[in-house]
């Protein structure tokens, strides 16, 4: 590239000293004056166009020039470059106190100022695969006229050059590199040598595909290195990488073997000031804390090799999810600890920039490996489908120990254990994402422990209240199933192995819990939440949902449980009934609507799917107690086989409910076995027994006062 600027210098001032002539004869002759000027040497220029001169300048439409460098003294090899500028304007002026001598003669030397703009320059390596443009152009200088004896003979003889690129663009095969910034500038009192001046590349692309290197920062000079004679060399570096922002002190790059190594050092890099890590607002950044690390890299043949890199988090080192509220309720910790922590170890990268092989547009990911959070992580290589344009590979994770670094915020807290192990296809298109079926899962436990606000003097009464104690739900080795299209809609399908929640009132365990969750699926509503498909075990039984649609903002629901084998002795025993021993189990569905926060059960049935036995024990001094006719009804149920149990259910808003069950059967011990009919109504606030899990001894009291009506 020196050599072009060198070469398109002399082209200028060539251009100079015919357009200077041109303007002494005639614009006609400008053509054949370059012609005779460039005679001899490896140069031709074309002028189209040119205007008509004055004593200021030339305009022109259009010069092509075409020139051979010397050979270069480490390949003695000689290139060919095309030299094209648009709509170019050369102007000249010479200073006023050197127009003339002292005594009124034309002086020896006269400086001539020039200045060149054009719409745009491109000059092009010729079977070199290498391109230069620049739009809107400026370049400056200043020429000596040294009149030669004491005719009218003249030499020109440069004395400085200035080239200030602000948007220039560079292609080199399949790599382009944008948005430069560089300040050239060369004269003779430096004997022609370029001081290093701070070069900007924003942005570069590989088979027209960005490339996650940007915002390149380097002092670079036109000029050989002494420890880097046939290279280039590129000093006080820095470059963002994956959004990380790198130093490096010293890049040099060999174009013979196209090759060069150096590490990247990542010093206290604060995540939150990191694109994609700000946050919506200014007090919620999605990322706080900083990383260090260094990336040792090596290129050659237009291929990136990363080896042994390392990535450190240091403590605070956090990222932050919040709620529709804009409170946080979950975070992901770098470290645990009061001292840093290794996020990523032996971190090892093969990308590739040409990509032939693989048939991908620009940069390919060939591999990933590394060490992270204490289990490993690997990626394959990326499969590009030319029909969609859509680039894939696939995330694999080992026995990675993320649940220990999750906590949760607010009403919750989370301990949670276990190391993360499956799949994560990703696709890439159009700068969106997609996880089509990733599979993760954990031979891990975990437990959440829900403390929601306190109910407040006076306010209504809902199925949302506080419950009088907190509740625990531990689980055991989750499985998931997640997809995600390019819009995020998530679906995310679950299986536990057991999942328990415990209150002081009781303990619900469920067994192999199941289903699948739609997130963010209804784009005018993302806090719709819907569950489908969920079933899991419940006391020897099973419980399901079929779909259930719930507003995590408007706390709206519709739904219906259904169970089935269900036993009865259970259900009484996690209501507390001692008095009743049951046989036999339930099956039923309950219709469930929730609106305005408020808990509705329009009619639901619970019916008994086989037959069963009904014991209701007393003591003797409750028999001693008793009269006549109940001492009967305690005959009748003592041992009580049931050939039919239909119950109902049904419960308003404001949680006042009602429960009609019917019996049949007979006790063979009691009246030689004949049919008894019973009919039992029970009514109750079922508000209190959702949240505590417990029942009074109502039951046990409908069967007294129904005991006392039969008198």
């Amino acid at each position: 590239m020196k050599w072009v600027l060198r070469i398109f210098i002399a082209v200028l001032l060539v251009t100079i000293t015919a357009t200077a002539v041109a303007w002494l004869t005639f614009p006609r002759y400008v053509q054949s004056l370059l012609d005779r000027t460039v005679e001899g040497t490896n140069v031709s220029i074309q002028i189209h166009k040119p205007g008509l001169p004055n004593l200021s300048g030339i305009q022109f439409d259009r010069l092509e020039a075409v020139f051979d460098s010397p050979p270069d003294s480490c390949t003695n090899r000689s290139a060919r470059y095309r030299l094209i500028v648009h709509n170019g304007k050369l102007h000249w002026k010479t200073p006023q106190n050197n127009s003339r001598s002292a005594n009124g003669l034309i002086p020896e030397i006269v400086p001539l100022n020039f200045e060149l703009e054009s719409d745009s320059i491109n000059i092009v390596q010729e079977k070199g695969g290498l391109s230069f443009s620049d739009n809107d152009p400026s370049m400056a200088g200043t020429v000596n006229i040294v009149r030669m004896g004491k005719g009218l003979h003249v030499a020109f003889e440069p004395e400085s050059f200035h080239y200030e690129i602000e948007n220039g663009a560079l292609a080199l095969n399949n790599l382009r590199f944008e948005d430069i910034t560089y300040k050239y500038t060369i004269d003779s009192k430096e004997a022609w040598i370029q001081k290093p001046a701070l070069l900007n590349v924003g942005s570069l692309y590989s088979d027209n595909q960005p490339v996650p290197l940007s915002n390149f920062e380097a002092l670079f000079a036109l000029t050989k290195d002494s420890e880097n004679i046939c290279g280039i060399t590129f000093k006080d570096c820095s470059v963002d990488l994956f959004g990380l922002r790198a130093k490096t002190p010293r890049i040099d790059y060999n174009p013979l073997n196209n090759e060069t190594s150096f590490t990247l050092l990542l010093d206290s890099l604060p995540l939150e000031k990191l694109p994609g890590f700000k946050g919506s607002e200014p007090d919620r950044p999605f990322a706080k804390g900083e990383l260090n690390g260094t990336i040792p890299i090596e290129f050659r043949d237009s291929v990136i090799r990363i080896h042994n890199a390392f990535i450190r988090a240091i403590p605070g080192t956090k990222l932050i999810y919040y709620s529709q509220e804009g409170l946080p309720w979950l975070s992901i910790t770098g470290t645990n600890s009061s001292s840093p922590h290794d996020l990523f170890t032996n971190l090892n990268a093969t990308i590739a920039l040409n990509n032939e092989d693989t048939n991908l547009p620009g940069i390919a990911l060939k591999s990933l490996s590394s060490v992270f959070l204490d289990g490993t992580m690997s990626i394959g290589p990326a499969i590009y489908d030319t029909s969609d344009k859509k680039q894939s590979f696939i995330l694999k994770l080992n026995n990675v120990q993320l649940p220990e670094r999750v906590s949760l915020h607010g009403d919750f807290n989370a301990s949670l254990k276990g190391e993360v192990s499956g799949t994560v296809p990703i696709s890439i298109m159009e700068g969106k994402f997609a996880i089509n079926n990733a599979h993760l899962s954990s031979k891990g436990n975990g437990s959440i422990i829900h403390t929601p606000p306190r109910q407040k003097k006076g306010e209504k009464d809902t199925i949302f209240s506080s419950p009088p104690s907190d509740a625990t739900y531990t689980y055991s080795e989750p499985d998931l199933r997640i997809t995600r299209d390019p819009e995020g809609k998530t679906t995310i399908g679950f299986e536990l192995k057991q999942m328990t929640r415990k209150t002081t009132g009781g303990t619900l365990e469920f067994l192999s819990p199941k289903g699948v969750l739609d997130l963010w699926h209804v784009e005018n509503n993302p806090s719709l939440i819907s569950l489908s498909e969920f079933s899991a075990g419940l006391m020897d039984g099973q419980i399901a949902l079929e779909h259930v649609d719930f507003d995590m903002v408007k706390h709206t629901a519709e739904t219906e449980l259904i169970f089935d084998r269900i036993p009865l002795q259970k259900l009484l025993d996690l209501q507390g009934m001692k008095k009743i021993y049951a046989t036999g189990t339930l099956r039923g569905k309950i219709p469930i609507i929730i609106k305005d926060q408020l808990f509705e059960i329009p009619t639901g049935n619970m019916d008994a799917d086989q037959t069963g036995q009904i014991i209701y024990s007393t003591t003797p001094e409750e028999r001693a107690a008793a009269n006549e006719s109940l001492r009967l009804t305690y005959d009748a149920l003592s041992n009580f086989l049931y050939s039919e149990l239909i119950s109902s259910i049904s419960m308003s808003p404001d949680g006042q409910s009602v429960i009609r069950l019917q019996l049949k059967g007979v006790n063979p011990s009691f009246q030689d076995g004949r049919p008894i009919h019973l009919n039992l109504n029970v009514e109750q606030n079922l508000l209190e027994l959702l949240k505590s899990l417990t029942i009074s001894t109502n039951i046990e009291q409908a069967i007294s006062e129904k005991a006392l009506q039969q008198q």
